[in-house]
């Protein structure tokens, strides 16, 4: 069974790639080289790719509608997004161009065509990254979320003129969409929470959005982003996006072991992908200097740019259409972006405090647009986070007459919260700099009900440091998160499930003694 092997070599690389500190995908990529070095000794054959592509398709589809279930449209369309994306990619294709023309004697033509497919970032990368943080929806997120989508665009756009295909002359009807958002939400609340909300998952991203779109002569991908979009304001796309979670991870394996099994690369391949490689800091200074040119924040920026500093699987889709010969050298340069920039993304925040005094130089003197509150005003309690934990924990002190105030990185759940008469604003727990210049004369106690560790301990060492004396108490997940919390100088920390399981312990061993009560004292009555 050739998917034994395929799940065997994934599991086996990703788990060691993990235990070094690396993240499983990187393990996924190196399986699929080693599966293409090994071959038929291992019983993979050339006719297995078809299944294996299939599959990577489907990963891809249900990610991008995952991604599209968590965006706001609205967020998409600053100046940030459209000048940076467009400005990038024309500023990028034209440093390429001559090295390609001059270096590697390549016809114009396919020069072009190699530097626009090296503009692009990972969408694939950047999102799981970004997801795995929880940081979609916080601004960098928003951020180089929306540069992806322009550049998926504009990949698209260039795939069908290299390709010489065009869209149906029905692809028009992609306009009335909008028109069944209605009918999508009404399906949705029908689904319920079981199966069936899986498979209107899997109906809408695989078989409307993503065979739809191809039936018209658009982009499968496009039609899958599509669709999660316009459910995006539904109440209940998160549980939408949660049911797909398994089923999107393990699809996205064939993803990356496709990438490796496109074939091993030679000499000049490898050279190509380590000068490639090298190249990669000028990606990230390209749009770090972008992003403050159009008023973003220093640190804004640079998690942006970092997000963004991969080269993307639609160069490798690009390659396969119209520059064939390329695609192993361009396999192998993706890869190597992703060895690189998947460990940076995971301390991209502790990197940005080292090197935030340099990065804060560039910053114009104007007023930016991801501006932060500098007053807490006479809130005696912060609460940082604005999801269920901390909407419940808003609630239970306010009703106990106490001043509350909450902040978040989600705008989404900033507004949903100001709607239900709390008081909150839009703020970055993990910014050196808020906290620099936030006056909170009046907090005496702060609770951390942020899921991301990292931003707690970050938190937690930006309150410390600024000379905050207060209570400072947290919940965490697991055991060694929350010893790595408490060590950063929390006050207390409380482990979520037994928190959960006390509580309602407790609460049934309430009802037994009140049932209790009642029946002794319906038998003295009687």
């Amino acid at each position: 069974m050739i998917e034994a092997v395929w799940i065997a070599f994934a599991f086996g690389l990703g788990l060691l790639f993990k235990q070094v500190g690396l993240p499983p995908l990187i393990g996924y990529l190196g399986a699929g080289f080693a599966l293409s070095a090994l071959g038929e000794r291992v019983g993979v054959g050339p006719e297995d790719s078809y299944v294996l592509n299939h599959i990577a398709h489907l990963g891809v589809l249900l990610l991008l509608f995952t991604v599209g279930l968590k965006l706001k449209l609205k967020n998409l369309a600053r100046p940030e997004v459209i000048g940076g994306s467009l400005l990038h990619f024309g500023l990028s294709t034209a440093l390429f161009l001559p090295a390609f023309i001059f270096f590697l004697d390549m016809p114009v033509k396919q020069a072009v065509l190699l530097a626009m497919a090296l503009s692009f970032s990972s969408t694939v990368l950047a999102a799981k990254v970004l997801e795995s943080k929880r940081e979609l929806r916080a601004f960098h997120g928003r951020v180089a979320i929306g540069v992806l989508i322009m550049q998926d665009l504009i990949a698209l756009v260039a795939i069908s003129i290299a390709s010489g295909q065009t869209p149906s002359g029905w692809a028009l009807m992609v306009l009335i969409l909008p028109l069944c958002r209605p009918l999508l939400f009404k399906l949705l609340d029908l689904s319920g929470r079981e199966e069936l909300m899986v498979l209107l998952g899997l109906l809408l991203a695989l078989v409307v959005g993503g065979a739809g779109f191809e039936a018209l002569g658009l982009s499968s991908e496009l039609g899958a982003l599509a669709f999660g979009a316009m459910l995006a304001n539904h109440k209940r796309a998160g549980e939408l996006s949660q049911s797909l979670w398994s089923l999107k991870e393990v699809f996205l394996v064939g993803f990356f072991l496709q990438i490796g099994l496109g074939g091993l690369p030679d000499q000049h391949a490898i050279l190509f992908a380590l000068a490639l490689t090298l190249l990669l800091p000028l990606k990230t200074a390209l749009f770090f200097f972008l992003f403050t040119g159009f008023k973003l924040r220093a640190r804004s920026a640079f998690l942006s740019s970092l997000t963004l500093t991969n080269y993307s699987e639609f160069g490798l889709i690009m390659a396969s259409l119209v520059l064939p010969e390329w695609l192993i050298p361009l396999a192998l340069t993706v890869a190597f972006s992703f060895v690189i920039s998947a460990p940076l993304n995971r301390i991209v925040h502790s990197i940005y405090e080292y090197i935030a005094p340099l990065l804060t130089r560039f910053e114009r003197d104007i007023r930016h647009p991801d501006e932060q509150p500098i007053t807490l005003g006479d809130a005696q309690i912060l609460i940082m986070g604005l999801g269920r934990t901390g909407r419940a924990a808003y609630d239970n002190l306010s009703e106990k007459g106490y001043r509350v105030i909450g902040l978040d990185s989600d705008p989404v759940a900033v507004e949903g919260s100001l709607a239900s008469g709390r008081q909150a604003l839009f703020a970055d727990a993990e910014d050196p700099v808020f906290w620099q210049n936030l006056d909170m004369p009046n907090i005496h106690s702060v609770i951390l009900a942020m899921n991301d560790a990292e931003a707690k301990t970050i938190t937690v060492h930006n309150l410390r440091g600024r000379g905050f004396d207060g209570l400072i108490v947290s919940h965490a997940m697991y055991e060694d998160i929350a010893r790595r919390i408490i060590q950063a100088g929390a006050d207390h920390t409380y482990l979520t499930m037994s928190e959960a399981g006390t509580g309602l312990a407790e609460h049934v061993a309430r009802s037994i003694q009140e049932r209790s009560t009642l029946l002794t004292e319906q038998a003295k009555r009687a």
